[in-house]
């Protein structure tokens, strides 16, 4: 019997990566870890370049949330040079933001997580896909899925430059305003994106709530853990993704820390493993106790259900009646059922519709006061938003010239990285027993890293900025005989 598995692509992510599963003598699973090979580098290339650069460079890490980069340098850049953006470019950028959230949800729960529920945990592989889930909803759905992402990109289009790798953001401000026309016609796309989510939140209701075997695979023990949350929140506790302060809160909901984005180093320290060029967060008050569960671990998760549990509700009405709902079918906050990130975030997708309505209905976002000129001298700064995937950090040090000396990122999928290997592992122990592996079930030890979005793009980043090779060689009782390392 082969005591080890390899998935190899994993499927249905952004990026790239692997699961080893290692097998006990009896078949049924030792130990489980998502390893990711490959490295990105931006931290160290960002150095000697001008900062305000930084909302241009930073979005080429990633093709599917390149906006999130912009977004968090663009506020970095602010803090570096002291200035704060006018009233109208800071709500131009929230726009723009919210409908970067909206499409990017929608995205990921039709075409990446969706599948599994739409078409089946155990279907073929072959039609667990956006075209399986068309065959299932029907074509006019997922021609309404195209269309919304389609017209939403138009708003993003327009006040970006292009949908993909904006432009936009400056120090102070944006590049670019709206005019009353374009406000009209995307007054009617951000309520037609309100439709649309709430469409969405229809189909998870009769495609899974109505199913009682999805229900109990929701629910269940094997996609269940128990950590700490982080998020942002407004003054009123409610979720934000664009500006605010970061809350966490422990296993019991109870809240554990809360501070400003410019504080973080005094909650986060980061821990490596020699088999990832993944970074693993963790609080420092707590400390990194390795990959367990539970108050006496560091660990903590970010994302949409995290956001939900960390958040007192959600900052618009319609996202409320449907946070609630969530909360009473799963027994309360906080949820710690993983399954439940799709949920979550198809009610963060319809506060981010609602939220572009209410920017779009106010009258200084057509404002011509766009940007507030710096003139101070740049030193460091940071700037942290919610990407869909979490939260993203991004720090800089800047000369007196502005050219960066030091760039730190602590992206979005590796404030989860300890938590998705924690998951994989609980799933893959529940499902594979006595050495009986299939494709579905391999899909449902897949299935516990799907629900937070990873971008494994984004997230591979070496520490210290090295390219370590490590080749542990083990015995046949799975002991370590030599360790051979190449800086």
């Amino acid at each position: 019997m082969s005591r080890r598995i390899t998935i190899d692509p994993i499927t249905r992510l952004e990026g790239h990566g692997k699961i080893e599963i290692f097998l006990d003598d009896r078949g049924d699973v030792e130990r489980a870890i998502l390893q990711v090979p490959e490295l990105r580098g931006f931290e160290q290339f960002a150095v000697g370049r001008p900062v305000e650069e930084m909302p241009r460079i930073t979005p080429r890490i990633c093709g599917v949330c390149p906006t999130a980069h912009h977004m968090a340098a663009a506020k970095a850049v602010d803090a570096v040079f002291h200035v704060e953006p006018t009233s109208t470019g800071r709500k131009l950028r929230e726009l723009i933001y919210n409908a970067f959230f909206m499409e990017d949800h929608t995205l990921h729960f039709f075409f990446l997580g969706g599948p599994d529920f739409v078409v089946g945990p155990q279907a073929p592989a072959a039609e667990r896909n956006i075209l399986g889930v068309i065959g299932k909803v029907g074509l006019e759905i997922g021609g309404k899925v195209i269309k919304i992402r389609e017209d939403v990109r138009e708003i993003m289009a327009f006040l970006c430059g292009k949908a993909i790798h904006p432009v936009c953001g400056l120090p102070g401000g944006v590049a670019k305003g709206l005019d009353e026309e374009h406000r009209t016609k995307f007054l009617e796309t951000a309520k037609d994106a309100v439709v649309f989510a709430e469409f969405a939140l229809q189909i998870f209701d009769d495609v899974v709530l109505k199913n009682k075997a999805y229900v109990d695979v929701v629910v269940g023990e094997a996609y269940k853990i128990k950590t700490y949350y982080m998020g942002m929140v407004n003054a009123r506790h409610q979720v934000d993704f664009y500006d605010g302060d970061l809350r966490v809160v422990d296993p019991e909901g109870r809240e554990f820390a809360k501070f400003k984005p410019g504080d973080y180093l005094d909650h986060i320290a980061e821990h490596v493993e020699p088999w990832t060029y993944v970074k693993f967060p963790f609080l420092k008050k707590v400390g990194w106790k390795g990959f367990v569960e539970g108050s006496d671990s560091g660990v903590y998760r970010v994302a949409p259900l995290a956001r939900l549990n960390a958040a007192e509700g959600m900052a618009t009405p319609r996202a409320q009646v449907h946070h609630d709902r969530m909360y009473d079918v799963l027994g309360g906050k906080p949820v710690h059922n993983t399954l439940a990130f799709h949920w979550a975030r198809l009610i963060e997708a319809l506060q981010a519709a609602e939220r572009m309505v209410d920017l779009l209905e106010d009258p200084e976002i057509t404002g011509p006061d766009i940007r507030r000129l710096p003139t101070a001298v740049p030193s460091e700064g940071v700037g942290i938003v919610e990407a869909p995937r979490g939260v993203l950090v991004h720090h800089y040090k800047t000369d007196s010239r502005g050219l960066v000396t030091d760039a730190n990122l602590i992206v979005a999928t590796i404030g989860n990285a300890a938590a998705i290997n924690m998951s994989i592992e609980k799933a893959a122990k529940a499902f594979i027993k006595g050495g009986i592996v299939s494709e579905g079930l391999l899909n449902m030890a897949e299935m516990a890293f799907r629900p937070y979005d990873p971008c494994h793009g984004c997230g591979t980043h070496a520490y210290p900025g090295g390219l370590p090779l490590t080749i542990d060689v083990l015995g046949p009782d799975g002991g370590l005989v030599r360790r051979l390392r190449r800086d």
